[in-house]
């Protein structure tokens, strides 16, 4: 068992599970995960692996015997007669009859419709009258003679949901844990495998979570299909509700003026909108009137009555086009329908997560380790929208003075709710506040650039910062704009730039000393960009990085190698020698792999050799031209790429970096 399994079940014994145990019950049952992991908690929350065994084997049958399926409907309804009752799992909707002064329920699967429950159950599950919960239900069947009288029974009925958490322990326990644990622990939560990922991509994985612990919060998130937008709002949690953005009518979401019923924004934490984008969409106009006044006051009214909500707003949807289109061409809102693409809608938004950062799934993406059971962190997070933290960053940190108002609450209610998700016991440094705090604007920024792009009476804001005390100002950008925007130079900096950028016959870079950072994420990077110019004239090159190993590590260095045969004139010769580490497990496939390198690279006047230095961990590179290269990673700058048929495999600027460091130094 990994060190951090073994930490989540010493400290939350019996609330976490292995998650490769969901896909082992699940089969062909088109249930979500926090049910599946409801039946499994009660049996295999434990790290030994007997009592596992045993409880997947009792989950499998109970998902069996009474998980009903649609086209299995008949033969339940059957053994409940012939049974006189029976034990299902389905999802049941309430609806009040009140020409017969009854409540009557529905049974989604097992198709049963107007089946008389007791008011009981309606007072301590009133959710029941939304649009449904899955419950474990025992039905009885009782035959009556006479006439218009339904012989179905409900005898017993509980939501599939934890009854009872102390967050006051959740708490506790999460202190044995730093925040990078944590925050694995809640990837894995989740279904994915930390290893996977960046931090910055862990976060916008978390940042999905937000709307289940923060009241009112507006979220969206537009990116390409297959990056799990819309998973979250539908499997992990019972007190979210995924719809389609076309089945969406304002008696359905508010009030029905005919009934008088309360819509889903009375019983929900989060609604969320998928297939929220498409441009062809027809949207009552009514609609989105109302979702303004609701998003921006968190009321809505009926005739002369307002009524008060607290359910959080998630919109997700595709993009139509890639983003550097749509950045020159229109804006990242582009997509959506002309209805929704209305300015004083939009700025309603507290963030907006960048969906194109997001890798399509793949299946080592996911993963077989422990995380909390979905319903048990549901249950953490709803609790967690009792509190508030919208103004702890101001123990550190003061916003610009000219962000507005609105801007401000977005900011906030994003830091406040990635605090309820990553620090719940509301223990963080300035540097761990300054990262949520950044991640926060950067998030509310996007919404706000977009907005100036579309309405002229928008003004630019400064999305800036200061370090309380030092007085320190930092700028925030998103990373967008970074990759694929020219900012702003001083004439300086653009003949600089004219010169950096000249043809490769035209006199030699002007160097300078200095930094180049790196964001999580991040493309259109190269070792080109980074090096390509300070090779020039090199050569003799050593490359200390003490990570050169694993296959996708050689690939970096070779591509590094090609660099320097390019860089170089052809009738030159350069000496690259490497200095790196390596064990036991990897030696003799590396010291092959780079006899094979100089063989390669001898023909294109590359003289490499290497050595094994166990004692090394700093990464450089040294020419003899006088300058030195610090690289906080080495080589390893690149996320994983989709393998042989993903593009950014062989393109370095499509991969996705890491969070990194280049320093030039001089001398």
């Amino acid at each position: 068992m990994k060190a951090l399994d073994q930490k989540l079940n010493d400290h939350f014994a019996g609330k976490v599970v292995r998650k490769d145990l969901t896909k082992l019950v699940k089969g062909n049952a088109i249930v979500p995960t926090y049910v599946l992991e409801y039946l499994l908690g009660q049996y295999c929350a434990t790290d030994d692996e007997e009592t596992i065994n045993a409880g997947v084997e009792t989950v499998r049958s109970i998902i069996a015997k009474h998980f009903v399926h649609r086209d299995e409907a008949q033969i339940i309804k059957s053994t409940i007669r012939e049974r006189g009752t029976h034990r299902i799992i389905d999802k049941v909707s309430v609806r009040l009859n009140e020409h017969k002064d009854r409540y009557e329920a529905s049974f989604a699967n097992l198709g049963l419709k107007n089946v008389v429950i007791d008011d009981n159950f309606i007072r301590q599950h009133q959710k029941l009258l939304s649009e449904g919960v899955w419950c474990i239900t025992v039905i009885g069947y009782l035959a009556s003679d006479e006439r218009d009288v339904s012989p179905w029974l409900i005898e017993s009925l509980k939501p599939i949901q934890i009854s009872h958490i102390d967050v006051d322990e959740y708490k506790t326990a999460r202190r044995a844990l730093s925040k990078e644990e944590w925050v694995d622990t809640l990837l894995q939560t989740i279904g994915l495998n930390p290893e996977e990922f960046s931090f910055r991509s862990k976060l916008l994985q978390l940042a999905r979570l937000i709307p289940f612990a923060e009241n009112n919060y507006n979220l969206i998130e537009l990116g390409p299909k297959g990056t799990g937008k819309s998973h979250i709002f539908s499997e992990l949690s019972p007190h979210g509700i995924l719809l389609s953005g076309g089945e969406v009518t304002k008696a359905k979401l508010f009030v029905n003026n005919s009934s008088g019923d309360i819509g889903l924004v009375g019983y929900w934490d989060v609604v969320a909108y998928d297939e929220f984008a498409g441009k062809s969409k027809s949207v009552d106009k009514g609609l989105v009137d109302i979702m303004k006044n609701y998003m921006a006051n968190k009321s809505f009214s009926r005739g002369t009555q307002v009524y008060g909500a607290a359910a959080s707003m998630a919109f997700v949807g595709n993009t139509d086009h890639s983003v550097p289109y749509m950045l020159r061409h229109s804006n990242l809102f582009d997509a959506l329908p002309k209805q929704y693409y209305d300015t004083a809608f939009l700025d309603r938004i507290h963030a907006y997560l960048p969906g194109w950062e997001i890798q399509k799934l793949r299946q080592d993406m996911f993963t077989n380790d422990y995380g909390f059971i979905v319903d048990y962190l549901a249950e953490v997070l709803k609790e967690l929208r009792k509190e508030d933290h919208m103004h702890d960053y101001k123990a550190y940190f003061s916003l610009s003075s000219s962000i507005t108002t609105r801007d401000r609450d977005a900011i906030a209610k994003t830091f406040s709710g990635l605090v309820k998700v990553i620090y719940p016991h509301g223990e963080l440094t300035a540097e761990e506040a300054r990262e949520l705090l950044e991640f926060a604007i950067e998030s509310r920024k996007r919404v706000k650039q977009q907005l100036i792009k579309m309405d002229e009476t928008f003004e630019e804001v400064d999305f800036s910062y200061e370090y309380k005390g030092s007085g320190k100002k930092r700028m925030v950008e998103t990373l967008e704009v970074l990759e694929h925007q020219q900012p702003q130079l001083s004439e300086e900096e653009a003949l600089a730039q004219s010169v950096a950028t000249a043809p490769k016959e035209l006199p030699a870079v002007v160097l300078k000393e200095g930094q180049t950072i790196i964001m999580d994420n991040q493309t259109g990077v190269s070792y080109d960009q980074l090096f390509g110019p300070y090779l020039k004239g090199a050569e003799s090159i050593k490359l200390i990085d003490p990570y050169v190993r694993l296959p996708y590590q050689l690939r970096n260095f070779m591509e590094f190698a090609r660099l320097i045969a390019q860089s170089k004139d052809a009738s030159d010769e350069v000496a690259l020698h490497l200095v790196t580490n390596n064990n036991e497990d990897y030696l003799e496939n590396a010291k092959s792999a780079f006899q094979q390198m100089a063989d390669s690279l001898d023909p294109l006047g590359i003289r490499f050799t290497y050595e094994f230095d166990n004692d090394i961990h700093d990464r450089s590179i040294l020419l003899d031209n006088g300058w030195k290269i610090l690289m906080g990673r080495g080589l390893d700058i690149f996320q994983k790429t989709g393998g042989w048929f993903d593009i950014a495999e062989y393109d370095q600027e499509r991969r996705q970096c890491k969070a990194c460091e280049v320093t030039y130094l001089w001398g």
